[in-house]
């Protein structure tokens, strides 16, 4: 019965694969892009089988929430792909990970970016980061409000271990259903960023990272570069 759940899962994986990375190019054209769009496949409570499987279909991206988990997972891994980090992240579990991702997504503040900094320094390398919007305001969410952005970039900016890329949120859904505005303003804020810090040593602004499996498509009109797909792709998590 175990074997044939698995072989039920992965196929089920498997055409969830294809028609998505569908829809991400299909969603590129509309929106007149010629640029790519990268699909993460987001691996929290993911078997590591599962997700390797993920990797062997051509997801080149894996989008780790838990330390803890990813630790536990990221030696059962295989295949060419990278890993970013993209949950809340605590200062005390940087030096965890600093060495097993290429980017972290989940910056939020000056504290964390020093953190991140001086592990990576003493791991002689440079970080690349996104910095968190909350772009909605909600309590419930990490990020910083949309008018504090360049002073943490600022300040994060001058960290010689540090490598701003861009922008990370997750959107609130207006009673309508849609997260279209949100992304509106996470694509002005993108734009100022790139504009105000081109030519900067430690900027290269390149990406934004928004959209998840309820709206990734819209996301992508908007100017998302990394789209972050886990219940689409794996099915919806047990716990």
């Amino acid at each position: 019965m175990t074997e044939k759940l698995s072989a039920d899962r992965i196929s089920f994986v498997t055409d969830n694969y294809f028609r998505i990375s569908e829809k991400i190019e299909n969603a590129r054209i509309k929106a007149g892009r010629s640029d790519e769009v990268n699909f993460m496949a987001v691996t929290k409570t993911v078997p590591a089988e599962i997700v390797n499987h993920s990797v062997s279909l051509g997801v080149k991206l894996l989008g780790e929430n838990r330390v803890q988990e990813f630790l536990d997972k990221h030696e059962q891994y295989s295949g060419d792909y990278s890993v970013h980090f993209i949950g809340g992240l605590q200062t005390n579990k940087v030096k965890y990970i600093i060495d097993k991702v290429s980017m972290i997504h989940s910056v939020d503040s000056i504290k964390l970016a020093a953190e991140i900094d001086k592990r990576a320094a003493a791991a002689g390398r440079v970080m690349d980061i996104l910095l968190e919007v909350n772009i909605g305001g909600e309590e419930s969410k990490n990020g910083i409000p949309a008018e504090q952005l360049s002073e943490l970039a600022a300040e994060a900016g001058e960290y010689r271990n540090l490598r701003i890329r861009g922008l990370m949120t997750i959107p609130p859904v207006d009673i309508n259903g849609s997260s279209e505005r949100y992304f509106e303003k996470m694509q002005r804020l993108y734009s100022d960023l790139r504009d105000s810090t081109r030519g900067k040593e430690s900027f290269l602004i390149d990406t934004l990272s928004m959209g998840m499996s309820g709206d990734f498509e819209k996301a992508i009109y908007y100017g998302s570069t990394i789209v972050r797909i886990g219940s689409l792709l794996f099915g919806y998590r047990q716990y």
